[in-house]
């Protein structure tokens, strides 16, 4: 009988307040989204770094014609310098920290840089003594860094050690701070969304007061009275939470397995299997946004 009851009051609450309704299904949609972005980009940060920083190196440049710091003021790096810099990555000191290591001649870093500026002008321009020989370095811990700028950047014949994980960090930065701006737009969409979603309640409470003086003279207890206001936050806030997993889903699905994937083929990215995670976590917070707004509205604007 009580079942039958709050179905029936649920029912005409939905029917009566349907802009309303549609109006927190919306908002709450928009706002999970947000959240269900910021998750998915997180995510696909913890991806990148994993599979770049397995693979990013560390450059020693070595001095040729055109000097760019004092150690190359002698001039070129010679045959000398390049086995005593070959030694140190052999030593006992620094050889537990690298991985692998190669030398690239001018003439192979030539080859390089016309690959990698094959359709620009510039690759016609340059010559192999305009470029650096150089030591390739694969760290085993690519945070022990400093430890190879400390021991090569002051050894004669050295131009400079580049961390190529600095410029990874560069985009990182900036993709961590697209993060924050889309939880702080989320954020933003839930309070709105809870603000809704006590409105709505209220003025539902409000539209059926009548009815609520004769629940209470016959009896019904606060939980009675109080959940069918309740489920009706909940319902529409779920169903919102369903279409912002479903959006999250298409995202997934539609742009970053599709075009990002089709127009970065070398780098991995997210799939729906992973961002699986994602989708309980927003039906959960819909769920519980509208549990929470719902039962504060109620307690200030219905005495019971």
């Amino acid at each position: 009988m009580r079942l039958a009851f709050i179905m029936s009051e649920l029912g005409s609450g939905l029917r009566r307040n349907l802009t309303m309704v549609i109006s927190v299904i919306l908002v709450t949609f928009v706002s999970l989204t947000f959240v269900g972005a910021a998750g998915l980009l997180q995510m696909q940060i913890g991806q990148l770094k994993g599979f770049w920083y397995d693979k990013v190196q560390v450059t020693i440049y070595l001095c040729n014609d055109v000097p760019a710091n004092t150690n190359c003021i002698a001039g070129p790096v010679t045959d000398e310098q390049k086995k005593t810099i070959e030694g140190l990555l052999e030593s006992e000191a620094v050889k537990p920290y690298i991985e692998t290591w190669s030398y690239e001649s001018q003439a192979e870093a030539l080859v390089h840089f016309q690959e990698q500026f094959i359709n620009s002008p510039m690759a016609d321009s340059v010559e192999a003594a305009n470029l650096p020989s150089s030591f390739r370095i694969k760290l085993t811990d690519p945070e022990k860094y400093q430890i190879i700028n400390e021991t090569f950047s002051a050894t004669p014949g050295v131009d400079s050690v580049v961390d190529q994980r600095a410029v990874l960090e560069k985009l990182f930065s900036w993709m961590y701070i697209a993060t924050y701006v889309a939880v702080g737009v989320a954020g933003l969409m839930i309070v709105c969304a809870a603000l809704l979603i006590a409105t709505t309640i209220r003025l539902s409470a409000q539209s059926r007061t009548r009815e609520i003086e004769i629940m209470r003279l016959v009896g019904a207890s606060r939980t009675v009275i109080q959940l069918p206001f309740v489920l009706e936050g909940v319902i529409a806030a779920t169903i919102g939470a369903l279409l912002a997993s479903g959006a999250v889903w298409a995202i997934v699905q539609f742009f970053v397995g599709g075009e990002l994937a089709r127009t970065n083929s070398g780098t991995p990215f997210i799939s729906t299997s992973d961002a699986f995670v994602i989708y309980p976590v927003l039906v959960l917070l819909g769920v519980v946004l509208a549990g929470v707004a719902s039962a504060v509205s109620l307690r200030k604007n219905l005495k019971v």
